[in-house]
């Protein structure tokens, strides 16, 4: 039985959705590589680890195995799933088909006030990836990236790059920190938005294109060219 003395898992403070607070830190951890694949977890030992009782763990668990985030062992646990290189890469192939276009429509359309918030979120990540916080980094990312989906209008894509999202494993993120990489790749975000507002559709779609690739890339443990 894997005890889960990571560093990253932290106590977490008290909230007014303790559950949603811990399997968003616990998803984190798995996509991030920090709770590997096919190791086990104990809802008590996570819980003595986040400075929580067992209970919102366990329920954030069993959210999460039906996520197909990890599965649920009889008497033991919980068994983080794995996803293999070929899923992974038919992930990134879908992403790139469905959000790069999407991206491309929006460039030049969005609203100051989107702008806006979609600047804040990217300052998230960039602040997570200085900051070596891997858990605020994927939220921020995540958030950044479905808030562009819900301004491109629709919501069947939107809730297709979120499931796959939650199903892609990022395995050398975790090693990235603290990194050039790291900050280069949350930089983009940045990148993008300006290119947004100034309308450059090709620019944002090939940066899209690029940025989703990091998952086959840098996150996952490998160089890039």
């Amino acid at each position: 039985m894997v005890t889960a003395d990571s560093d990253s898992l932290a106590p977490l403070a008290p909230a007014s959705s303790l559950r949603e607070r811990v399997e968003e830190a616990i998803a984190a951890a798995i996509v991030s590589g920090q709770m590997p694949a096919g190791e086990m977890f104990s809802a008590p030992t996570l819980a003595a680890r986040f400075g929580v009782s067992a209970t919102p763990v366990r329920e954030a668990m069993l959210n999460l195995a039906k996520r197909g985030m990890v599965d649920i062992v009889r008497n033991k646990g919980f068994r983080v799933t794995a996803v293999s290189e070929d899923e992974l890469r038919s992930i990134v192939d879908v992403r790139q088909l469905l959000e790069a276009p999407a991206v491309r429509r929006l460039a030049g359309g969005l609203a100051e006030a989107d702008l806006t918030r979609l600047r804040s979120l990217a300052e998230e990540i960039v602040r997570g990836a200085r900051d070596a916080d891997l858990t605020h980094y994927l939220q921020a990312d995540t958030a950044f990236h479905l808030t562009l989906l819900k301004l491109a209008g629709n919501p069947r894509l939107h809730d297709i790059v979120a499931d796959l999202r939650a199903r892609t494993r990022l395995t050398g993120l975790a090693n990235l920190v603290a990194t050039e990489e790291l900050q280069a790749s949350a930089r983009e975000h940045l990148d993008l938005l300006n290119l947004l507002e100034a309308g450059e559709a090709e620019e944002c779609e090939r940066l899209m294109v690029r940025h989703i690739g990091h998952v086959l890339g840098w996150w996952a443990g490998h160089k890039e060219a």
